[in-house]
C-alpha cells in the first residue's frame, strides 16, 4: 500500500495531493457508470423521466452528504487506532472482552496478543485473557463474540469488492470508445482484459515511483469532472432543484416500496467511502478531510448534476451520460484516455488495499500466513502478496468475460460495500460506548442515523442477488468460512500447547542433569509464554542443548505499530537461558532476526547470532474424527495449514540456520 512520509515531515498540501491520488480513486471513478445504470430504467414519457432524473440525482447528492461527508469523513475517521483506520483496525481498538470472549492468539506463535506476564506494564490492552480461555469453556465457533464475527464478515466482503472494482472501473472507461467509433465495440472486452492483466503483472515491481504521479493525474481527473459538470449546470440550471431532498420524497411517493431498487444504483456513487477510512493511516485524517471538501466532493457533485442536466435535454445521453458530456471524436478519445488512467489508479489503490487487509488479517490471526514481499526499501507499507494478486487477476478477468458490460456488472456491485458499511456503523457504535464512554443518549441516535441509510442500501442491493449479487456474496462467504476455520483451528492448537508447556523458570529448575550442553546459541520460537514443544522434546529425546538458549515469544499487539522503546522485553534465567519477548503491531513486518540483534546489543546478552541455530516447530494437522473441530472442518484447516507460508519465511529467519521439528496433531 502507498505510504507517504511522516506527516510531521510532509506539508499538509503534499499530503492532501497524495490523498487525492490514492484514497479517492474508487469513489472518484463512480461517475463513469452510476447514472448510466440508472438511465436504463427511465420511462419513455419525458415529463416522468425528468422527475426520475431529479429524484435520482438528489438521492446521489444526499448519499454523498450523509454516507461519506457525515458518517465517514466527520465521525468514523475520528476512531483511529494510533492513526490507522479500516474495519480490522476498528476491531483492534476495542477492549479485549468486546473483541472476543477468549483472547485471540497470534497465529504464528499461538500467543495471545496482550499476555499479562509480558504486557502488564503496558497500557495497550484494557484487559487480558490467557490463551485457551474460550476453548476451556468448550469448543465454540462463536467464542470470538458477535462484534468480531461481524468484522470478519465485513473484511470477507471486502475481498469480494476487491475483485469487482477493477473490472467495472476499467470496463466502463473503455466503453467510451463505442460512442465515437461503434466498430470498436467488439474490442472493448479484450482491451479491458489486457489492461487488467498488465495492471496485475506490474504489482510485483511496486508502485512507489508510479505513486508520485497518482496525485496530479487524479487532480486533473477531478477538475475535468467538475468542469464538464459545471458547463451543463450553467446551461441548464434547473437541475439545481435536485439539491432539494423533496425530490426524494416525491420519488418514493410515486414508486412506493418498489422504489427501493434505485438505492442499489445510488450506492454505486458511494463505493470507495470505506477506503477513506481504511487509507487514513497513510495520510492522516486532516489531509483527507481537506481533499474531500475542497476538491473531491465538489467535483463529484458537479459531475452528477451535470450529467443529470444533460440527460434532461438530450435523450441520446441515456446510453452513456458521462461520455456524452463531450463531443464525439478527439474530445471523447482524450476523455477515454484520462478515464482509463483514473480507473487504473483506482484499481491500483484497491488492489494494494486488499494486500494490506490480508496482511492485517494474518497478523491478527484471522487468515493463513501468505508470502508477503516488500517492494520498497523506504516504505514498509508497500507490499506485494503474490497469491492474492493473481487470485484477484483471475477473478477480475473472469467477471469481465462473464458480464461483458459495465451496466450488467453493476448488478454484482454494491452488496459487499453496503454490507461492510452497515457493519462499520455497528462497530463504531461499540467504540463510542466501550472506548469513548459515550452515554446511550448520545451514541444511539448516531447509530440510528447511520443505519437509517446503511440498511436500506443493503436491502436494495440484496434485491440484485439473482442478477449477479451472488458473486460477492459467494466470495465473501468463502472467505468468512476460511477465516473462522483458521481462527478456530489455531485457538485449539494454542489450547493444546498451553496444557503441555511449563513456565520457562520452572523448566530451567527441572532441567535434567544428564542433558549435555554443547557450545553455541540456540533460539526457540515460543508457542506460548511457556517452554516451546521443540525445546522440551530436544531435552527429553536428544538430551543435548546448546550453551546459550534464547526462548523468543512473538506478540502481535492490537495496535498498528509499537514504539521501539517498548518493543523488546528480556528476562534473564538460570543455566544459560534467556527469555525474550518481542512486540509487533499488526501493520508491521515481523522481522525477528533484526529485533534479536537489537536485544543482544542493548542487553549485552551472551549469544552469537551469526552462528545461532533457530529451532522452529511444525505441526501437521490430521483431520481425524477424534478432534474437537469435527473431521470436515479440521480437514479444511489441515489443508490451509499445509499451504500456509512457513514460519521461517514469515519471520525472515536465515534459511541455513533453521532446524524444523514436526509433530502430527489431531485437534
Amino acid at each position: 500500500m502507498h505510504r507517504t512520509n511522516n506527516p510531521r515531515k510532509s506539508t499538509l498540501l503534499g499530503l492532501a495531493v497524495g490523498a487525492i491520488g490514492v484514497v479517492f480513486g474508487d469513489i472518484g471513478t463512480s461517475p463513469l457508470y452510476t447514472l448510466q445504470v440508472a438511465a436504463a430504467d427511465l420511462p419513455g414519457d419525458p415529463r416522468l423521466a425528468h422527475a426520475e432524473i431529479h429524484g435520482t440525482v438528489s438521492l446521489i447528492f444526499w448519499a454523498l452528504v450523509l454516507a461519506v461527508s457525515l458518517k465517514y469523513v466527520t465521525f468514523v475517521m475520528s476512531a483511529d487506532n494510533r492513526g490507522e483506520g479500516g474495519i480490522l483496525a476498528l476491531l483492534a481498538l476495542l477492549p479485549t472482552p468486546t473483541r472476543e470472549e477468549g483472547a485471540a492468539p497470534n497465529p504464528e506463535t499461538g500467543v495471545e496478543p496482550a499476555m499479562a506476564t509480558a504486557s502488564a506494564a503496558r497500557t495497550r490492552a484494557p484487559s487480558v485473557v490467557r490463551p485457551g480461555a474460550a476453548a476451556a469453556q468448550g469448543p465454540s465457533w462463536f467464542s470470538m463474540g458477535i462484534i468480531a464475527l461481524l468484522v470478519i464478515a465485513g473484511a470477507a466482503l471486502l475481498f469480494g469488492d476487491g475483485m469487482i472494482t477493477p473490472a467495472i472501473s476499467v470496463l466502463s472507461a473503455l466503453e467510451g470508445l463505442k460512442l465515437t467509433t461503434p466498430s470498436f465495440a467488439p474490442y472493448v472486452v479484450p482491451l479491458t482484459c489486457g489492461v487488467l492483466l498488465g495492471l496485475f503483472s506490474i504489482q510485483r515491481h511496486g508502485t512507489g515511483s508510479v505513486g508520485r504521479l497518482f496525485g496530479p493525474v487524479m487532480i486533473l481527473w477531478f477538475l475535468t469532472l467538475g468542469a464538464l459538470g459545471l458547463k451543463e449546470v450553467v446551461l441548464h440550471p434547473e437541475i439545481l432543484w435536485a439539491l432539494s431532498p423533496h425530490w426524494i420524497v416525491h420519488y418514493f411517493a410515486r414508486h412506493g416500496i418498489g422504489g427501493l431498487r434505485i438505492l442499489g444504483v445510488v450506492v454505486l456513487a458511494i463505493t470507495g467511502g470505506e477506503a477513506l477510512y481504511a487509507d487514513m493511516g497513510h495520510f492522516g485524517a486532516r489531509p483527507i478531510r481537506i481533499s474531500w471538501f475542497s476538491v473531491v466532493f465538489p467535483a463529484l457533485a458537479l459531475s452528477y448534476l451535470g450529467q443529470g442536466a444533460h440527460m434532461l435535454h438530450d435523450r441520446n445521453a441515456y446510453a452513456n451520460p458521462f461520455f456524452s458530456l463531450v463531443p464525439p471524436g478527439i474530445p471523447t478519445y482524450a476523455l477515454v484516455v484520462l478515464a482509463s488512467l483514473a480507473t487504473v489508479i483506482a484499481s491500483q489503490a484497491l488492489i494494494t488495499g486488499v494486500f494490506s487487509l490480508t496482511h492485517q488479517a494474518v497478523q491478527l490471526g484471522f487468515f493463513p500466513r501468505v508470502a508477503v514481499r516488500h517492494t520498497s526499501s523506504e516504505s514498509e507499507g508497500q507490499i506485494y502478496v503474490p497469491v492474492v494478486n493473481w487470485g484477484l487477476a483471475i477473478a477480475c478477468i473472469t467477471l469481465v468475460l462473464a458480464f461483458r458490460e459495465s451496466s450488467r456488472l453493476a448488478s454484482a456491485y454494491g452488496i459487499a460495500v453496503s454490507g461492510t458499511m452497515a457493519i462499520t456503523s455497528v462497530v463504531f457504535f461499540e467504540v463510542t460506548r466501550k472506548v469513548w464512554k459515550w452515554p446511550l443518549w448520545r451514541a444511539v441516535p448516531l447509530l440510528v442515523l447511520f443505519l437509517s441509510f446503511d440498511l436500506p442500501f443493503l436491502g436494495a442491493n440484496l434485491l440484485k442477488f439473482g442478477d449477479g449479487g451472488y458473486v460477492p456474496i459467494g466470495v465473501g462467504a468463502l472467505f468468512f468460512a476460511m477465516m473462522l476455520i483458521w481462527h478456530r483451528g489455531h485457538e485449539l492448537l494454542i489450547e493444546r500447547a498451553e496444557l503441555k508447556s511449563l513456565p520457562p523458570a520452572d523448566f530451567v529448575d527441572s532441567l535434567a542433569v544428564n542433558v549435555t550442553r554443547v557450545p553455541g546459541t540456540a533460539i526457540y520460537l515460543s508457542e506460548t509464554h511457556g517452554v516451546p514443544h521443540v525445546l522440551a522434546m530436544q531435552c527429553t529425546r536428544v538430551r543435548s542443548l546448546m550453551e546459550h538458549v534464547l526462548v523468543v515469544t512473538i506478540l502481535v499487539e492490537h495496535e498498528p505499530t509499537v514504539p521501539d522503546d517498548e518493543r523488546i522485553e528480556v528476562e534473564a534465567l538460570d543455566r544459560g537461558f534467556t527469555g525474550v519477548t518481542v512486540h509487533f503491531g499488526f501493520m508491521e513486518d515481523p522481522r525477528v532476526t533484526r529485533e534479536l540483534e537489537r536485544a543482544v546489543a542493548s542487553h549485552e546478552l551472551e549469544a552469537r547470532l551469526d552462528d545461532a541455530t533457530y529451532y522452529v516447530g511444525h505441526e501437521t494437522v490430521v483431520g481425524g474424527a477424534g478432534g474437537k473441530m469435527g473431521a470436515f472442518t479440521e480437514t479444511i484447516f489441515a489443508f490451509l495449514a499445509r499451504n500456509a507460508n512457513s514460519r521461517v519465511d514469515h519471520f525472515g529467519l536465515p534459511l541455513d540456520h533453521v532446524v524444523e521439528l514436526g509433530v502430527r496433531i489431531d485437534l
